[in-house]
């Protein structure tokens, strides 16, 4: 069972509580809310990608409008891969090709039945060292570790 971050602006609070029940209930992990009361959704998204990458979360979730904002903010935070996911085969690749530790979803791009068939991907998929996209990823991991 994995470990879970997640957030959203005020605008997708609704759909943030459906998608929380829909885990729980799943028994797909253990969330914790990182609420959605700060209209700057970067906050939020850079709250999330922050805990995920020191460890305390295996996996983050987050939300707004389109899922763009939050991706962009939470990909600011080193050690952050953000994947914006519109559809299965992205929600899969994200794992399996990208090792995404963090899935962004639009609460306005997509229904509650899309998103939480996207989570169930994203979370069941595991990226598997040495495989044929290890050289990518081992490539943007350390561009991003030693930028400034």
């Amino acid at each position: 069972m994995w470990k879970i971050a997640i957030g959203c602006d005020p605008n997708a609070e609704n759909e943030k509580q459906a998608l929380i029940k829909y885990i729980t209930e799943q028994g797909l992990g253990e969330v914790t809310d990182f609420g959605s009361e700060d209209p700057i959704y970067a906050h939020t998204a850079t709250a999330v990608a922050e805990a995920v990458v020191a460890g305390e979360y295996d996996r983050g979730i987050l939300m707004c409008g389109t899922g763009l904002g939050v991706s962009i903010a939470a990909n600011k935070v080193k050690g952050a891969i953000a994947a914006l996911i519109t559809d299965i085969y992205s929600a899969k690749r994200a794992r399996l090709s990208n090792d995404a530790n963090i899935a962004c979803l639009g609460a306005f791009t997509s229904g509650q039945k899309v998103r939480e068939e996207l989570i169930t991907a994203f979370l069941t998929c595991e990226f598997v060292p040495g495989c044929s996209s290890q050289p990518k990823v081992d490539a943007y991991r350390e561009y991003d570790m030693n930028r400034k």
